[in-house]
């Protein structure tokens, strides 16, 4: 359960930001624009917040082996 909550999370937080780019770099052009950038801004913000989200757990262990750092859980 945990470990949905990260994942809708993050991806709701990298839609929101990435809707936010989009909709400022379409309103440079026109109102249309600026609903277009903000649509394909969040799809692009949320498919990102769930792959950055499916890895990072992942990516810290590898990080950590790779220092030499060992957690206490294994």
């Amino acid at each position: 359960m945990k470990s949905r909550l990260i994942r809708a999370w993050s991806r709701a937080k990298n839609a929101a930001a990435f809707a936010a780019v989009g909709a400022g770099i379409g309103g440079l052009f026109s109102k249309s624009a600026a609903s277009s950038g903000a649509a394909l801004g969040a799809l692009v913000g949320a498919t990102i917040g769930e792959k950055r989200a499916s890895v990072g757990p992942i990516s810290e262990k590898i990080t950590d082996e790779a220092s030499g750092i060992v957690s206490s859980d294994e």
